[in-house]
């Protein structure tokens, strides 16, 4: 059985992918908010999305062998559904953007990872903002 992450291309995709997202809020005014949760150098949290998707997506698994849960490390941040989105569709566009990806494989990498990002909504936030 082939792997998501064999059929995307592997390492240099995964890489690809987290850089454009990261690039993504860095320099657009409409992920302001999403972007300001983030320490001022990106480098560790696109090392962490690279191996994090690298690992999710069924290659080498060196993120997760850490014992550190997702969910979990992002449990500190202010998320509420709007940033949630705004995650979601930063990296949609991101897996969308990569040449050559398979547009089915991409819309599914992209509806799971939408799904993760819906998870880590802190609803205590979310209703004081209401």
């Amino acid at each position: 059985m082939t792997t998501p992450y064999a059929r995307i291309g592997g390492e240099a995709t995964v890489a690809a992918i987290a850089n454009r997202f990261y690039d993504l809020i860095d320099r657009n005014p409409a992920y302001a908010d999403l972007r300001a949760i983030h320490a001022a150098d990106l480098s560790a949290v696109r090392h962490g999305l690279t191996r994090f998707l690298a690992g999710w997506s069924g290659g080498p698994r060196d993120w997760f062998e850490r014992g550190q849960c997702i969910m979990s490390l992002h449990r500190a941040f202010p998320i509420t559904s709007a940033l949630a989105d705004r995650w979601s569709a930063a990296m949609t566009r991101a897996i969308k953007a990569q040449p050559g990806i398979d547009p089915q494989l991409a819309a599914a990498m992209a509806d799971a990872l939408g799904h993760m990002a819906r998870g880590m909504i802190n609803l205590s936030l979310d209703q004081n903002a209401a």
